[in-house]
Formats: structure tokens, sequence, C-alpha cells
């Protein structure tokens, strides 16, 4: 029938059926469904795709027969053309919830995923530690959404990090950062990543820094002259050589009831497996210093809550307290370092490597360095690894003895070398000091 007022007004709904379609007479594909409930609403129907599909167009009442028929021969048209109005709303829908989404999806929902998808890949801290590194230096956009961050913005960051002397942090942000919003753009959260095409400011490469004696002594004793938690959190670093996150985070129940060594727990080491450390004496009387805080687990903490941290503070505390340990020993010091102050460019890792690099120096074999280090693949790799299980403890616990003694010798100016070598034989050799089996 023709559509009009009259015939709408008269349409009806059969009894017994829930809805029936009266289609116009003129214009193809242009209908009027009416519901068992007296419901009117304009349609036009149409094949696409090998398939009847139906637009809504309007109710009646709210739209008059005439402004629906302008209507459904508009839809017509673009059918003809070889459009599709209901596959092309139902795109628009699904545009407009992914538009919302990405608006909600901020930098921290971003890297709070990247973390938790990549942990279930990789055990270990490493990513939980890179997560915590991209929020700190992400933090004014944190809450913002991730699709806003700019190439622009991300550069001015690493250039900032590089200018304020921080120039491993702005390779290791740049790094990660472009590892974790590549994670969200091949998850389809994100369409572009930030950090594509930003170089960073300086060149990424393997830091060989080992420090020198004088160095590693004034290092030492200027640590001393800080206080609680950086002096005694960094000489317990310097004589444990574990990194800087894994000794921060130490908790009292890591320790062994005697206190002669300590267990890093798979959860918060790097490659998820546990590691014991022996603590010589000069670690246990650091412990036996340290102030506890009632229903605080951590041992290195700043206000019995939570583990000390702050690391570039500790770093510029350090170097401070040494350059005011230069001028006290003024010509001392100069002579120390054979006429010339070397520059504070040290990391906290080249401590840890300026240790490894003694202890190999005092005649211990790579092998233990590995297993002192907690690198499960290093001097012995491929088969052999699969079946070398031995730990070394008590070469392990040698090596960190001669260490400490290497320390305190070059703190007291004395030829450290000498003095650590004296203790590779000090511990009977078959004893280990601890049972880990």
């Amino acid at each position: 029938m023709k559509l009009t007022k009259r015939t709408i007004d008269a349409a009806v709904c059969p009894p017994g059926k829930r809805d029936i379609l009266f289609f116009d007479e003129d214009l193809p594909g242009f209908a009027l469904r009416v519901t068992s409930g007296g419901a009117k609403v304009f349609l036009f129907q149409y094949r696409a795709g090998g398939r009847i599909k139906r637009k809504r167009i309007g109710e009646y009442g709210t739209l008059t027969p005439a402004a629906a028929r302008i209507r459904a021969e508009r839809l017509r048209g673009q059918v003809l053309d070889g459009g599709d109005p209901v596959g092309a709303a139902a795109a628009a829908a699904a545009s407009a919830i992914a538009a919302a989404k990405a608006e909600s999806y901020t930098v921290r929902a971003l890297l709070d995923d990247w973390q938790a998808a990549k942990q279930v890949q990789k055990k270990g801290r490493s990513f939980t530690t890179a997560k915590g590194s991209l929020a700190k230096h992400l933090k004014p956009w944190l809450d913002r959404p991730a699709k806003s961050l700019t190439a622009d913005e991300v550069l001015r960051l690493l250039d900032d990090l590089a200018a304020g002397g921080q120039p491993g942090a702005a390779v290791y942000v740049r790094a990660r950062g472009h590892a974790a919003f590549a994670w969200a753009v091949s998850r389809r959260r994100l369409a572009e990543n930030p950090f594509t095409g930003v170089s960073s400011p300086v060149k990424a490469g393997v830091r060989e820094r080992v420090l020198t004696d004088a160095e590693l002594g004034e290092a030492w004793r200027a640590a001393g002259t800080l206080g609680w938690p950086y002096g005694p959190y960094l000489r317990f670093l310097m004589l444990t050589l574990q990194r800087r996150e894994e000794v921060a985070g130490l908790r009292w129940a890591e320790l062994a009831e005697a206190g002669e060594c300590w267990t890093l727990p798979g959860a918060r080491s790097k490659n998820g497996k546990a590691h014991v450390v022996h603590l010589v004496p000069e670690a246990r009387a650091i412990l036996g210093d340290v102030p506890r805080f009632k229903g605080c687990e951590h041992v290195f903490t700043s206000r019995g809550e939570g583990s000390v941290n702050g690391f570039a503070t500790a770093a510029r505390r350090l170097r401070a307290a040494v350059l005011a340990d230069r001028k006290a020993r003024g010509g001392e010091a100069l002579a120390a370092h054979r006429g010339r102050l070397p520059a504070l460019d040290w990391v906290w890792h080249d401590f840890r490597r300026t240790g490894v690099t003694a202890i190999a120096a005092m005649g211990f074999a790579p092998h233990v360095a590995d297993r002192l280090l907690n690198h499960v693949e290093g001097t012995i790799s491929g088969v052999a690894a699969i079946y070398q299980r031995h730990e070394f403890l008590p070469e392990r616990e040698r090596a960190l003895l001669a260490w400490s003694r290497f320390i305190q010798a070059a703190a007291a100016g004395r030829d450290p070398l000498a003095a650590g070598a004296e203790n590779v034989v000090a511990l009977p050799r078959g004893r280990a000091s601890v049972n880990i089996g």
C-alpha cells in the first residue's frame, strides 16, 4: 500500500502476531512496522552481501510520512551506489566505542597491562622494575590518555634526562618506553608509538667503567659519613655486590637466624631464581647497627614504611661526600689519584663490575663470579650448564671475604689486591657455610 497518514493511521497488527510489515508500493524498501502493542516505526529494507538488512528510520509521530520517505530515498541512493547503511552505522558505533576506550586508556593502564602480559612470559623482576622506572619518568603523563603522548614530548624528556646528568636513564627510558608502547600498538590498544623515530640523545653501549682502588676507597669512606639510611645501605651494597633494588628490598625474614647469609627469594631476583649471599663480618656488623621499626619488614627503610628508595638522591649525596673527603685529604687525595682527581661519573652498577674485576684479579674463577652475581648463564653455558648444578658456595664465601678485605685496604690506602688475596684460602676448601639443599 501507499504509506500515507491515512493508511498508516488505519494500519493494525493482526491478532496473534507480534508485528507486521507494510511496504510502500512506490518506493522499494520503504516500510512501516506495526507491533501488537500499537507502535509504528518506519524502516528501510535492502539486500547487501547476500543478506536482508533493515535500517530503522524513526517512529511515526516523531517523523511524518513525508519526512520518513525522504530519508528512505536517501538510504536507497546509498544502496544503489554500493553502500551498506547498517554496516556503516555499525562501523561508526564500533569506532566511537574504540575512540572512547582510547580516551580512557591512560599511560598508567598501558604500563600495567604491558608489565602483566610480559611477566607471564618471563619470570623475575625485570618487567616489574622496568614498569617502575618508566612510571617514575613518565609521572606527569600517567593519567593522560596514552594516545595523547607525542613524539615531541618524548624527545624533550630524553633530552632533559641527558642534560640533567642521567644519560643512562635516557637510554633506558627510550628502549623500555618504545617496547611498552610497541606492545600496546601490537595489541590494538594504540594506533601509534610516540617513541618510534625518536633516537636516544646519547649512544647506548656496554659500560666498562671500573673504579680505581683510590675511587673505591673514597666511596667507602664517604658512605660512612652519610648516616641512616643511605650510609649503611650503600656500604652493604658494596660488600654484597648485589643489585641496588635487591639490596634496597632486603627483608628481615630473608636473613639466616645466625646472620651468616641472606637468601634472596626468586620473586625478587632479576632472573626469578633464589640466590644465597654470604655476609662477611663487616656486613653483619652493619645489620647489627640497623634500627628496627615496629611493623616494618624491610631492613633498609627511611621512615619505617617500605624499602629505601631515591637512588638518584643517594648518588648525589655520596658524590658530595666524596668531594668533601677529597678536600679534607688535600694532597693525600691527589697523590692517591696520581695527581689527577677523576670525575665522579660512576653509576651503581659500576661498583658491582669493580667487585667482580677485583675478585678475578685475586685468582677466583669466572664461574664463581657468575654465581656470586646470580648469573645463571655465564661462563658455564650450553649442555655443560644443564649438568652443572654446583653452586660453588665455599668459593663464593671466600670471594666475598676477599672482596671485603680489598675494600678495607683501599679505604686505608694500602695495597688492596695483596690484602684481598690473603683471603683466597681463608676458609677451608669444601666447607659450605650454608645449607640450601
